[in-house]
């Protein structure tokens, strides 16, 4: 009897021991975190400052619509996304562009292919709640809700991370047509990617400077060449600043420019934005990449004659 209470003895003593060990580890578990309140409040401190720098360019705060969409745009999303590196802005590009803004912060361009028709990125309009195609009027913003949106069905959302092949357009419907301002881009048929050194125009809407938010919402272009890193391809464009042909910084898509043109000398529109890389951990100004529009073709023109539109395209 005794050995047996000796021994009850020392396992309730283990027992206590540990539970005084777990709570132990609690409590520093515990002080090691903030708590959600204070996560929430830093949250929302970054997100109004951030937006304070970007409501100026989106100027969006009209309605309770629109106001819900500007505290979405805290930051300007990444892929692809003005240029950085512009060399000149306006002109026939810029009468065919569009923004597109999402309720989650992004920001793109997107091309003009009918009167109430634009083409953009996919990654543009997907992955968030709301979308609203942007532009000025008279110097007063407008923001117009798409009717219908018709994404790629061979889009991949992250698809460069997991190294998968993803067309990323999509196409978007407007309610009524755009101001009579607008034109409409001519889209080259081409099946293949223009040669290497073929001259190129890139156009958008976004950064002027690779992480200076407050220098999107004009509309820039840059001029450089097809390269070809991979060789031709029959999906994508590659492109870089004359200069430098990929090997060092210049010239480039940037964040905001995602969905705008990627145009020939003549004006037709080869490609769409996608994406971009720059030097080290930068984002911008190595190489610009594309999705050419000519082999999607039959996507665009099946979706825009459902909607009793067509676009028009040379180079057949």
């Amino acid at each position: 009897m005794f050995q047996t209470s000796a021994k009850r003895e020392q396992s309730a003593k283990r027992e206590q021991g540990a539970k005084r060990q777990l709570s132990a580890e609690r409590q520093l578990s515990a002080e090691r975190q903030p708590s959600p309140t204070c996560r929430i409040a830093a949250a929302g401190v970054a997100q109004r400052a951030l937006l304070k720098a970007a409501l100026p360019r989106t100027v969006l705060a009209k309605t309770a619509l629109t106001i819900a969409l500007a505290a979405g745009l805290s930051a300007i999303a990444r892929p692809a996304d003005a240029v950085v590196g512009a060399t000149g802005s306006g002109g026939p590009l810029a009468d065919a562009s569009v923004m597109v803004l999402g309720s989650r912060g992004s920001v793109c361009s997107a091309v003009v292919v009918a009167p109430d028709a634009v083409l953009t990125a996919a990654h543009c309009v997907t992955g968030a709640d709301a979308f609203r195609v942007h532009f000025r009027e008279r110097g007063e913003p407008v923001l117009i809700e798409p009717r219908t949106i018709a994404v790629h069905p061979g889009y991949v959302p992250n698809a460069i991370r997991t190294r998968q092949r993803s067309i990323d357009l999509a196409l978007v419907r407007l309610p009524a047509p755009l101001p009579a301002r607008f034109t409409t881009a001519s889209l080259v048929a081409s099946q293949r990617s223009p040669a290497a050194g073929t001259s190129l125009v890139l156009g958008g809407w976004g950064v002027a400077r690779e992480g200076d938010g407050a220098s999107s919402g004009t509309f820039r272009t840059a001029s450089l060449v097809a390269v070809e890193p991979y060789g031709p391809s029959h999906i994508l464009i590659w492109a870089a600043d004359p200069a430098g042909r990929g090997k060092t910084a210049g010239a480039g898509v940037c964040r905001g420019d995602s969905g705008g043109p990627i145009a020939l000398g003549s004006g037709g529109i080869v490609a769409i934005s996608t994406w971009s890389k720059g030097p080290g951990k930068q984002e911008c100004g190595l190489i610009s990449q594309g999705v050419l529009v000519g082999p999607q073709r039959a996507f665009i023109d099946r979706t825009l004659a459902g909607w009793g539109r067509r676009a028009s395209w040379v180079g057949e």
